[in-house]
């Protein structure tokens, strides 16, 4: 199974003797299935001068995370668009590829941790708001023809079903630790399953991105959309009247279960294995 990191790269609300913010980067192991703990992975901080900010110091230091870290990262995500230049130079000088992607959950639970528990016990430490990361909207790429679903359907699984996935047949896809979901073990889980009779190929093909949400867009009522990476967005599937209504209730079910939910893909519904599934949570950064 490969490794895989999350990281950020930026500054944080502390101050150094002139009066300039201190950088940090953080990096944790991207725990993939639904029964791990994120605390047990690897983590790994480092404090950086507001004047060695760049992408040299930070190869330097993922250097130094890969040297104590068990297992060196075949894939590392970061969701700072704004910072994309400075993580992917870095990280290409290490021969390690850098995505973007809304996949970081691990890294965003632990900076809450570290905002509310570690940088107030830091010297120079200024309280300050931490504004929302906010990503531009793209318009909708369409999905390759040979990979459209034939069929589709709305499903509900309880939170504690998920425990199992590990034991499920499935080719492609990814989980988070259900730890993470701040949900009861009885809560509802929306999500859609496609099916295909190229089911494998297109769970394949979206293995290949950082699948983030599906979701129903307003501003384009006829559609299902499928989004990646931090705001590459596909058109999944065109909608019919009858449809809508049911697409409404996906989107309000999604807001009950605070955005978790899953999307399936399979040959059939009367095959048990899946081609692919992605358990996703739309959180805001």
């Amino acid at each position: 199974m490969a490794t895989i990191w999350e990281l950020d790269y930026y500054s944080r609300p502390i101050l150094d003797e002139q009066n300039k913010k201190i950088w940090e980067v953080v990096i944790c192991e991207s725990p993939t299935t639904v029964e791990v703990q994120p605390e047990t992975l690897f983590r790994f901080s480092k404090y950086c001068p507001s004047t060695e900010v760049n992408s040299g110091w930070l190869k330097d230091a993922i250097e130094s995370a890969i040297s104590e870290a068990p297992n060196p990262p075949d894939k590392i995500r970061f969701f700072r668009q704004a910072m994309n230049n400075m993580i992917t130079t870095a990280c290409k000088g290490l021969d390690v590829p850098a995505v973007l992607s809304r996949r970081t959950f691990a890294l965003s639970a632990w900076l809450q941790d570290r905002a509310q528990n570690v940088y107030p016990q830091e010297p120079g430490y200024q309280p300050s708001l931490n504004p929302s990361v906010v990503f531009p909207v793209l318009p909708p790429q369409v999905l390759p023809e040979a990979l459209e679903g034939q069929k589709w359907t709305f499903a509900t699984l309880p939170l504690e079903a998920l425990q199992e996935m590990g034991e499920w047949s499935i080719d492609f896809g990814e989980a988070f630790p259900l730890s993470l979901t701040e949900l009861e073990p009885d809560a509802p889980v929306p999500g859609l399953i496609i099916f295909s009779k190229r089911a494998t190929a297109m769970a394949a093909w979206m293995s290949g991105l950082e699948i983030a949400a599906v979701k129903y867009d307003l501003a384009l009522p006829n559609r299902l959309l499928l989004e990646t990476g931090v705001n590459d967005r596909w058109f999944l599937t065109t909608l019919d009247k009858k449809a809508i209504p049911e697409t409404q209730q996906f989107e309000e079910a999604k807001t009950r279960s605070n955005q978790v939910h899953f999307l399936a893909i399979q040959e059939s519904p009367e095959v048990e294995a899946f081609a692919g599934f992605w358990l996703m949570r739309d959180m805001p950064f």
